[in-house]
């Protein structure tokens, strides 16, 4: 079954926010990803601490870190709802144009402004 094409205006809401919800889950589902990249620096920290002294305060730096940027990030909040078209737009304005003569109508005398006339009112009469 096909449908009508018509010449309304559709308007489309794409540029709407996520739902509450949505957004709960996902700053917690970052805030558990950076809080388990925590775990495992700090765990790396203490199991490299007297083999590779480098990598351990590298990973250690990095699990002192990360809490403070994972708290920030989780509390960032809702994001902007990116500005949508507004509803009403104005149409623009055009300067008015005169209508064209038409083909093979004599032009209008700019003194009298009838087609075909002398030029002369007095001659008319």
């Amino acid at each position: 079954m096909a449908r009508k094409q018509s010449g309304t205006e559709v308007f489309r809401i794409t540029g709407a926010r996520q739902g509450l919800a949505d957004d709960v889950r996902g700053r917690q589902r970052r805030y558990i990803i950076s809080m388990s990249v925590r775990t495992v620096s700090v765990v790396l920290a203490a199991t490299l601490w007297n083999v590779e002294r480098h990598v351990a305060v590298v990973a250690l730096a990095l699990g002192v870190l990360l809490p403070y940027v994972a708290v920030v990030i989780a509390n960032a909040g809702r994001e902007n709802a990116p500005s949508l078209p507004s509803t009403f737009v104005p149409a623009p304005m055009r300067p008015a144009l005169g209508t064209a003569p038409a083909a093979g109508a004599p032009e209008p005398d700019p003194e009298v402004g009838q087609p075909g006339s002398t030029g002369n009112a007095r001659a008319n009469e």
